[in-house]
């Protein structure tokens, strides 16, 4: 069977999500989902998905609600507590409990939505992602995305913001990959979700020593095989944030992606695709649960 990608829908929490699915085997080894950082979509777990796929499984890279190709959230719920009950709505929805890989926001909700319940999935990767964050590297984030709101002259411009954000990443991102990202309106292009992100209260800057309280209960409530995987030039999670989450999951094992920042789906996919399909066939081998 070739390798294959199809659009799919799925059903939320009150709100409809899309998702690439990538599929090369008649008979999977098993179920991954994929959920991106703010601000991103579906398309950062390209290579990912194609990877995984050609390794035996069946996967679902979804856009969180608010972005890409899903539906804006109709009350203006972004929350990582409303992403986290999405995240439970489609895995549960699933044949069988999946293998949860979320970067950044897309991990957070995963975190949230597997210390809800047990059951939920096989296992899980945080994607420079942890309950301890970094001041300065939360803030740039939030600049970086309000910056956009008003949208770009062109796609170069947008290119041009990308590149400024992290300008020492390995591979410079491409015009081609952004358009998947970007929509034209009015002669302007405008990053594709919805700007009520960045006004929901709970996503501020103030609010970080509450999400980090909530985040630590959760990490805590962890029982399955868990994977940190840390850009090691993220100025999000600090290498204390790393030795934070491994004392809070037992389970967790944790690698870095040289010349990475926190974007590390989108600074070094290749790097980061070999160490998530590493881990996700370890759990296929006996002994392994």
């Amino acid at each position: 069977m070739p390798l294959s990608e199809a659009l799919h829908r799925f059903r939320g929490d009150g709100v409809d999500l899309a998702a690439s699915t990538f599929a090369a085997v008649e008979e999977p080894a098993g179920i991954v989902l994929l959920l991106h950082g703010g601000g991103q979509t579906r398309h950062s777990w390209q290579r990912t998905g194609q990877r995984l796929a050609e390794q035996g499984w069946l996967v679902h890279a979804l856009d969180l609600r608010g972005h890409g190709g899903s539906d804006w959230a109709p009350d203006g719920d972004y929350t990582t507590a409303a992403h986290a009950r999405d995240v439970a709505a489609v895995a549960g929805g699933l044949s069988e409990p999946p293998v949860l890989i979320g970067a950044s926001l897309g991990g957070m909700a995963s975190l949230l939505a597997q210390s809800a319940d047990a059951d939920l999935a096989r296992a899980l990767v945080l994607v420079d992602i942890a309950p301890k964050a970094q001041p300065e590297g939360l803030a740039k984030i939030h600049d970086f995305m309000a910056r956009g709101i008003e949208g770009f002259d062109s796609l170069d411009d947008a290119l041009a913001a990308v590149v400024a954000y992290n300008p020492n990443r390995r591979r410079t991102p491409r015009v081609e990959g952004l358009r998947k990202n970007l929509r034209e309106r009015d002669g302007r292009w405008y990053w594709h979700w919805d700007p009520r992100i960045l006004s929901q209260r709970e996503n501020s800057l103030a609010a970080a020593g509450t999400r980090e309280r909530t985040a630590r209960l959760a990490a805590q409530r962890i029982s399955v095989p868990t994977l940190l995987v840390r850009g090691a030039q993220s100025d999000v999670v600090g290498e204390d944030a790393v030795a934070d989450l491994l004392s809070l999951i037992p389970t967790a094992r944790h690698v870095e992606v040289a010349g990475a920042g926190h974007m590390v789906s989108g600074d070094d996919n290749d790097v980061l695709s070999v160490g998530i399909a590493e881990f996700c066939a370890s759990l296929l081998r006996p002994g392994v649960t």
